[in-house]
């Protein structure tokens, strides 16, 4: 029986010939990843086991982003923890203030993660790196510490899904809106510990920034990892980045899946999820026009915080006004995009437009800072979860969208398709 390219990388990395779904295994790590909310416990439980060393000062990555420029003391104290850890162990791979970036943008775009790799990280998220063709995966902080100490982890195999993409998508269609439609029609444990195997001709229509996308939200319908060929584009992008020799894995032709699912991306349309599920879809035409009016705009995160992000915001928000009572704020997920950013004008058309634009961080998608959310109100983000009191009270609406989406509804001030402004 054949082997998904799942299976390939985690057998290849417990030193076996072969592995099926279900088997337990333990895998030695390429890099494991903790940010300023993770780390500090993953360290206390390194302590608890009294293991003063980490296994390999290359091999971690420790990325201050959650609650930085710190908001409060608390937080401060978080980072300087991680500060004095990553210090004493020379951690190759530190980002704070100023030279930091979004976790799951900035270790793509620097090389520090790279195809065939096997990762965990503490943020649920970590399974973004999939879009390079590596098994990626999020872990507990117990289970960090425990990489970081020894350089393993324990696994399940997962069975997996085939989700085959055909089609060329429209202009506003994105890897958000192709993400959002395959969590609307599976549901949000439609994948539970399994891996989503990306796969059809359509894969080549998908950018980088596209698969990065829809990687990161494969934990939103329960996958235990979401992964894509690796093929020209991702060898374009990961050559003149990668810091360590890279390994391409194929899914073997008789390969296993438990289901196959379609996606025409010909047939896709913007879409958006509402309160208070990722699976809770309707595409911009089931909405009628200025039924949701919002009170804020988010555009970033780690799943939408990238150049194609940022550049199409811009060309919606060109030479137009944020609506009246509407807030709106964008964050570049990477000091790199953020200069970007700069570079190409995008910042001056955000401001003109009204919009604020944010040092890299994670705060308001997770109600930490930089955009609470108050009782009553409503937002357009570009994250990747609308759970109750995700980004703030609990009587507050959030509404995932792509960057096209978020840009034209802070211009009518209610949820809008780009093709209106």
């Amino acid at each position: 029986m054949g082997m998904t390219m799942t299976q390939k990388i985690l057998a290849s990395h417990a030193g076996l010939d072969c592995v099926v779904a279900g088997q337990l295994i333990e895998a030695r790590l390429d890099m494991v990843l903790g940010n300023d909310v993770t780390s500090p416990v993953a360290i206390n439980e390194m302590n608890k086991f009294n293991k003063n060393t980490v296994f390999d000062k290359t091999r971690i990555a420790l990325v201050m982003d959650h609650f930085t420029p710190n908001k409060d003391i608390q937080s401060a104290e978080n980072c300087k923890q991680v500060r004095e850890f990553a210090a004493k162990n020379e951690i190759t791979h530190y980002f704070d203030v100023g030279n930091m970036g979004i976790e799951h943008a900035l270790l793509p775009e620097q090389g520090i993660v790279t195809c065939g790799d096997c990762i965990i990280g503490a943020d649920s998220h970590t399974c973004t790196y999939g879009a390079l063709g590596a098994f990626s995966t999020g872990v507990g902080s117990t289970d960090m510490a425990a990489g970081m100490a020894t350089g393993k982890a324990w696994f399940k195999v997962p069975s997996a899904i085939k989700v085959e993409v055909t089609g060329k998508k429209s202009k506003y269609v994105s890897g958000k809106d192709v993400v959002l439609h395959l969590i609307g029609e599976i549901g949000v444990d439609g994948a539970l510990y399994k891996s989503l195997e990306f796969c059809g001709d359509g894969i080549k229509e998908l950018s980088m920034d596209d698969r990065l996308c829809i990687a990161n939200m494969a934990i939103e319908c329960g996958a235990k990892n979401g992964i894509f060929p690796v093929d020209d584009i991702t060898l374009e992008y990961v050559k003149d980045r990668s810091e360590r020799e890279y390994k391409v894995f194929e899914a073997d032709a008789d390969a296993e899946y438990e289901r196959c699912v379609t996606i025409d991306l010909s047939t896709l349309k913007s879409t958006v999820a509402f309160p208070h599920l990722p699976e809770n879809t309707k595409t911009i035409d089931e909405i009628p026009a200025g039924s949701i009016k919002i009170d804020q705009v988010v555009i970033g995160s780690c799943t939408n915080g990238r150049i194609e992000d940022m550049k199409m915001a811009a060309e919606i928000l060109k030479g137009k006004k944020v609506a009246s009572g509407v807030r709106v704020i964008i964050i570049p997920a990477t000091q790199s995009i953020y200069l970007e950013c700069i570079k190409q004008g995008w910042a001056e058309i955000f401001v003109n437009a009204g919009a604020v634009v944010s040092t890299p961080t994670c705060g308001p998608c997770l109600g930490g800072h930089m955009g609470i959310l108050a009782a009553g109100e409503r937002a357009v983000s570009t994250s990747n979860r609308n759970f109750v009191g995700r980004m703030g009270h609990v009587d507050s609406e959030i509404y995932l969208a792509s960057p096209a989406v978020a840009a034209a509804s802070a211009i009518k001030g209610y949820i809008a398709s780009p093709e209106e402004v």
